[in-house]
């Protein structure tokens, strides 16, 4: 679904490139996390994935952004955006209108949907979300969490083939986190979507994710499978990126010859393995 070739990006004002030299080709389907440390290019990269980059911010872009077989350099933000939906990390810079119902029917009207489908897929986006009953809110009117809901399912609404999503959970507490995760997992399974999430909540990424990518310094330092990537908790912990205690506590105990599985992602597992070693 997702191809990217030698991308290498310096914004007009930049004295170096941002992100340089990645490939990563995310198949078909996949739920996707990226994460790394504060300044690292996670959200060029997402930019570069729905076409802000290079249709809104002018710099020197090298290499190839292949999305379901459309070069984003060579069709307009017009034809991205009608495959790939985007959650900015700044949801107010998204809202186009003052009223939630408006927010959603935006998107939906312009995108051309058959009007005897609009109401039905609002109403969907808006239960998945659990946010029925901030149809006819005002905007500013709504909380940090609020708001990331709303513009999260503007989005679902018009059932985007790929979803990419910029620290999507950042304003909302642990159980409405897991809630949104949960959303989006299913969302991928049942219209074989692909999702893309920057996030700095590692432990949630590698919960629901196929791929974990770490970004440090513009460049691709991990992209597998999340125990795979979370095997080098102490590499990653010096790049800035924080594992799970249970993750590093295991991670020990492997290099002490006390454990032989897999890299663990939470308590559960941990405590699973736990009483393994110590059967």
């Amino acid at each position: 679904m997702i191809e990217i070739s030698n991308f290498s990006f310096q914004y007009r004002e930049g004295a170096t490139p941002v992100v340089q030299g990645i490939d990563l080709a995310i198949p078909d389907g996949a739920f996707v996390g990226i994460t790394g440390a504060a300044g690292s290019g996670k959200s060029t990269l997402t930019y570069a994935l729905n076409g802000i980059i290079p249709h809104c911010y002018p710099g020197d872009f090298y290499g190839s952004v292949v999305v379901d077989g459309l070069d984003t350099c060579d069709v307009a933000l017009t034809d991205v955006s009608r495959l790939v939906g985007s959650v900015c990390q700044d949801v107010d810079s998204q809202f186009v209108t003052s009223v939630v119902e408006d927010e959603m029917l935006y998107g939906l009207e312009n995108f051309g949907v058959p009007r005897d489908e609009i109401e039905g897929r609002l109403e969907q986006a808006l239960d998945d979300m659990g946010i029925a009953d901030l149809r006819d809110r005002t905007i500013t009117s709504l909380s940090g969490g609020q708001k990331q809901k709303v513009a999260i399912a503007s989005i679902l609404a018009l059932n985007p083939r790929v979803l990419v999503l910029d620290e999507p959970t950042a304003e909302l507490d642990p159980a409405s986190s897991r809630s949104v995760f949960d959303l989006l997992a299913r969302y991928a399974r049942e219209h074989g979507a692909t999702v893309v999430v920057v996030e700095q909540k590692i432990a949630l990424l590698s919960q629901y994710a196929d791929m974990l990518v770490i970004v440090d310094e513009g460049r691709i330092r991990f992209a597998d499978a999340p125990a795979d990537v979370l095997a080098h908790a102490d590499e990653l912990k010096r790049i800035g990126v924080n594992c799970p205690r249970s993750t590093t506590l295991m991670n020990r105990l492997r290099a002490e010859g006390l454990y032989q599985g897999p890299s663990v992602r939470n308590v559960r597992e941990a405590r699973e393995a736990l009483e393994e070693v110590l059967a």
